[in-house]
């Protein structure tokens, strides 16, 4: 007897990085954004989908619209340095795209940094910013190393919890390397963050393992299931929600933007109602502590030990940002994949502004 066929597999479509780029610059001029908030939040989404981060890359473009239309983002913002002193600042953001706040915050550390040796920025009245990790890389660009956080909507439990506390906070660095790409971390302070959830869903892919819970606090695999997600650690998950809490404290406490949970939902209904996210960034000269070829010498020594210790069996062992480049390089020459979901709204998008949609290759 044959065997009854499966689901049909999910259509995913491979796509050049600068004509998706050019489409959700496009797009979100069209719905109401400024020339500077289209290229920056573009710019961060196609960060996440070149290097393989597909929860915080182009299919953002979508709710990024939504929050524009309704209200809740400012297309075009009027964000200004609320204080300098020294080698610190404070941004208001006017309520504008989180990743334009990200990167004027950065800019404005590099500038520090380049005179004092190190700067940061607190910035106030955000929103949602992206992979956190376009923003530590577009310091150390510059030769700086480069930290990142912020804050989000509570829906993190606490270790041993039953109910949504934390966002997933995410914390990123970056740190230059002579003559190879940087040293890049980028992670969620949760288990996993709800886009990816959201991917999985999209994809009818089961979640892994201790991350994300149902309404009680039970780990669950279905994507259509998840109430809450996991802190990071697992049976340590103690660990994930103490990072929360020190995010908690550099985004929220230092900027004076809302805590976490008191932060209304990312996905609505609400779309009215600025949300006050709070970030913040901090740019590090390394020549300011030490000659910058002695700092190379001990990242390079660093980095070739790590990459030369020995895998378990049928493992590899790799560097913060190893996977991603890899990734980038493989998207370079195949393409950037969507998932169906991002491809309809694609289609919704391209036909509401009048955009050409972008071609997936081969088609």
């Amino acid at each position: 007897m044959t065997a009854p066929l499966g689901p049909a597999p999910a259509r995913i479509e491979l796509h050049a990085d600068q004509e998706l780029f050019n489409f959700c610059e496009a797009v979100l001029g069209a719905a109401g954004a400024d020339e500077e908030t289209a290229h920056a939040a573009s710019r961060a989404m196609l960060h996440g989908s070149k290097l393989g981060v597909d929860s915080h890359g182009v299919r953002l473009l979508d709710h990024y619209v939504t929050v524009i239309d309704g209200g809740r983002v400012k297309g075009r913002p009027q964000m200004r340095f609320l204080t300098e002193t020294g080698a610190v600042a404070t941004l208001d953001a006017d309520d504008g795209h989180g990743a334009l706040a990200a990167y004027k915050a950065m800019d404005k550390a590099v500038e520090f940094a380049a005179g004092c040796g190190i700067g940061a920025v607190a910035i106030r009245n955000s929103s949602h910013f992206g992979p956190a990790g376009a923003f530590a890389l577009a310091a150390a660009e510059r030769g700086f190393v480069g930290l990142a956080f912020c804050n989000s909507d509570s829906f993190v439990r606490l270790h041993e919890g039953a109910e949504r506390f934390h966002g997933t906070n995410p914390i990123a660095a970056a740190a230059p390397v002579k003559s190879g790409r940087p040293w890049l971390l980028d992670m969620a302070t949760s288990s996993i963050p709800y886009n990816r959830v959201l991917l999985y869903g999209s994809l009818g892919r089961a979640l892994p393992p201790e991350t994300a819970s149902d309404v009680d606090g039970i780990d669950t695999s279905a994507a259509s299931m998840v109430e809450m997600l996991a802190p990071l650690g697992g049976a340590f998950g103690f660990k994930g929600a103490g990072l929360a809490g020190l995010v908690e404290l550099f985004s929220a406490m230092l900027s004076g933007a809302r805590l976490s949970f008191d932060i209304p939902p990312m996905g609505g209904p609400d779309y009215a109602t600025a949300r006050n996210v709070g970030a913040f960034v901090m740019a590090i000269r390394p020549s300011a502590f030490l000659p910058d070829e002695a700092f190379q010498a001990g990242l390079k020594r660093y980095l070739e030990t790590l990459r030369a210790s020995r895998p378990v069996a049928g493992g590899q062992v790799m560097a913060p940002g190893d996977r991603e480049w890899r990734e980038a390089d493989r998207r370079a020459e195949e393409g950037i994949p969507i998932d169906p979901d991002t491809a309809e709204a694609f289609d919704r998008l391209a036909t509401r502004f009048s955009v050409p949609r972008p071609r997936s290759l081969g088609a």
